[in-house]
């Protein structure tokens, strides 16, 4: 069953895709693209922006792409799908999406070309920006000296490239693989969750952009949507839809708390709640149970699995296209 006719709506309002259309212009999503867009406005070099997973990351650097006109811009969003990519296959990469044609297999070649590109996009009025999606999978030292290399790259005047790097806090622990790139980064922003007033706006206006004219959520049931969604969108996005649903079912007017409840019961989310503030008042009380430490553990090798080759990345990236 669909629910949209059930609620007379034209989208799903709370779909799980970065849909830009009902990108919600939170204080603190603005607060860090304005910091964003100044970093690569000035080309600063390196901005970082982190967040916990469903934080709204990916959404927002969709948004920024799209606010790096084409006039003024020669901007790429890669998205990192594999931890295993090699320092070669990134540099090639990059400069495939910046516009290198043919890009040499040989490092000293691909560089002298991209530095060619870059010098040819500073001449024409228009600056370089890679927007680097799930960073945190950068996980070697060999991949951060390559954008330590690449940010060296520059004209007398200015930087030709800058990077924006978006990632769970984890990517933190990657920049400092190579100090002097952790040096060099020139802005860092955190995503934080939603308060409960944040919350109720972005549930109301996903369903305005959906084509609703009414709230279709009780004051209650958002309550209970922002205290088993943590302020995390997406978790906020997985409540809401399930509620919708679940109230269509039972030929609901609007989502209630109970139905907030019921839904939260079978996606899990109410034992990861309980879970959550038990392990707190453990940790205050300074206790710690099997299974919260890893001393002692012994790690067996899980199921073997095919690796994935660069090719394969590429061909996955290709059909994303130019993102």
């Amino acid at each position: 069953m669909n629910y949209l006719e059930h609620f007379q709506l034209d989208h799903e309002p709370f779909s799980s895709a970065p849909v830009t259309r009902f990108y919600y212009n939170s204080v603190q999503h603005s607060q860090a693209m304005v910091r964003l867009m100044f970093a690569v406005d000035n080309m600063r070099g390196l901005a970082v922006c982190v967040g916990d997973i469903g934080a709204g990351k990916t959404t927002l650097a969709r948004r920024m792409l799209d606010n790096l006109p084409e006039s003024h811009y020669e901007a790429a969003l890669l998205v990192i799908i594999h931890a295993g990519i090699t320092a070669s296959w990134l540099l090639r990469r990059i400069a495939l999406q910046l516009g290198v044609e043919s890009p040499a297999e040989e490092k000293l070649s691909l560089l002298s070309q991209l530095y060619q590109r870059l010098v040819h996009l500073y001449e024409s009025g228009k600056k370089a920006v890679v927007l680097i999606d799930e960073a945190q999978m950068l996980q070697s030292r060999e991949l951060m000296e390559e954008f330590r290399g690449l940010l060296n790259l520059e004209v007398p005047e200015r930087k030709l490239l800058s990077f924006v790097f978006f990632g769970l806090p984890e990517l933190e622990e990657s920049l400092m693989l190579d100090p002097p790139l952790a040096q060099r980064v020139a802005l860092k922003y955190r995503l934080e969750p939603f308060n409960l007033e944040s919350t109720e706006a972005y549930i109301k206006h996903r369903l305005r952009m959906a084509g609703s004219r009414k709230m279709l959520f009780t004051g209650q049931a958002v309550e209970s949507v922002h205290r088993y969604g943590h302020g995390t969108p997406r978790l906020i996005n997985t409540l809401c839809d399930n509620g919708l649903f679940e109230a269509a079912l039972a030929r609901r007017a609007v989502v209630d708390r109970s139905l907030v409840d019921q839904v939260a019961k079978i996606i899990g989310l109410d034992r990861q709640m309980e879970m959550s503030a038990a392990v707190r008042a453990r940790r205050e009380a300074g206790v710690l149970v099997p299974g919260e430490s890893s001393a002692g553990q012994i790690s067996l090798p899980g199921p073997q699995r095919k690796s994935v080759t660069m090719k394969e990345i590429d061909s996955f990236l290709d059909r994303l296209g130019k993102v």
